[in-house]
């Protein structure tokens, strides 16, 4: 086992490693706990580890499942397609729900942050039955980003095109350095030994070319997905509690809550004082803020 892999389970004391098939790819996830079950989905370019600050807290009501997405840490990395389909949300959400069954657990609580948020809400989209409720941190829909993108958003979220780009470009691009390429600012608000687990996994040039794939997929599959629903009216039918970073983008481009109406029934939320990383940058409040909305939902 790598070090740095030694020292994240360290990080989650009480938590055991596993891994789950599904129909399309082998999931890597921990899960501690006890009490009704809560998924945790991280964001790009990060891990399950990202959630080591906030997961130990909510195991005292709650089974934590954390898992790597499709494609990100050591969960792993199916072949892609001409459409991105096998790295759309949809698919990656696809996974979960399969995960989840694996687990015993047939309806279950959400979280997602960044990426691991578009996987989350799709799944409340697509598999309603399953999403007792949902926590999306840090984002507003895909659809809804691209439809009201502007140069504000093109220079503040310029990753999203470049990474967009066709095969294989940005993947030579990161590959010639990842570490200037990833994080190039703010890596002072994570863990060393999560720092550690990030690299170790970005550094690998499959794991570049599937979060290229995820990027593909969102300027592709998923906003015509997005656009489909938000055309036919298909809405969110579970609790939807909305965080962001108050020091980032979200507020100073979105009205978060107003957008999230359009598309839920039941959406509650506000900032957090802190930027993109709220799990990381603030996980007391994240925690709070969290353990608020799914207490009563026990």
């Amino acid at each position: 086992m790598p070090e740095s892999v030694a020292k994240g389970l360290l990080m989650f004391v009480d938590f055991r490693l596993d891994r789950v098939d599904v129909a399309e790819a082998t999931i890597n996830l921990r899960i501690g706990g006890n009490g009704p079950p809560l998924l945790l989905l991280h964001g790009y370019p990060q891990t399950h580890v990202m959630w080591h600050r906030v997961a130990p807290q909510l195991t005292r009501h709650f089974t934590v499942i954390c898992a790597d997405l499709r494609g990100y840490g050591d969960s792993s990395k199916p072949p892609s397609a001409p459409d991105h389909a096998p790295y759309s949300k949809r698919a990656m959400a696809r996974d979960m729900v399969e995960m989840m069954g694996a687990l015993g657990f047939a309806r279950f609580h959400v979280v997602g942050h960044d990426r691991g948020g578009r996987v989350a809400y799709r799944m409340a989209l697509d598999h309603p039955e399953r999403v007792a409720s949902l926590a999306v941190l840090d984002i507003v829909p895909t659809g809804e980003m691209f439809r009201r993108a502007d140069m504000d958003f093109g220079l503040g979220y310029w990753h999203w095109f470049f990474l967009a780009q066709k095969y294989d470009l940005p993947e030579r691009v990161i590959a010639a350095n990842t570490d200037g390429f990833f994080f190039h600012r703010g890596r002072d608000v994570f863990a060393p030994e999560a720092m550690a687990e990030y690299k170790r996994c970005y550094d690998d040039p499959a794991s570049i070319h599937a979060m290229c794939e995820d990027y593909r997929a969102g300027a592709t599959f998923d906003f015509a997905l997005d656009e489909a629903d938000r055309e036919s009216g298909n809405r969110i039918t579970c609790p939807l509690l909305a965080l962001w970073g108050e020091r980032g983008h979200m507020p100073r481009w979105y009205d978060v809550l107003g957008i999230w109406r359009d598309w839920a029934d039941d959406v509650r939320g506000g900032g957090i004082d802190c930027g993109h990383y709220l799990a990381e940058e603030a996980p007391e409040a994240t925690s709070e803020a969290l353990m608020a909305f799914l207490s009563p939902m026990d």
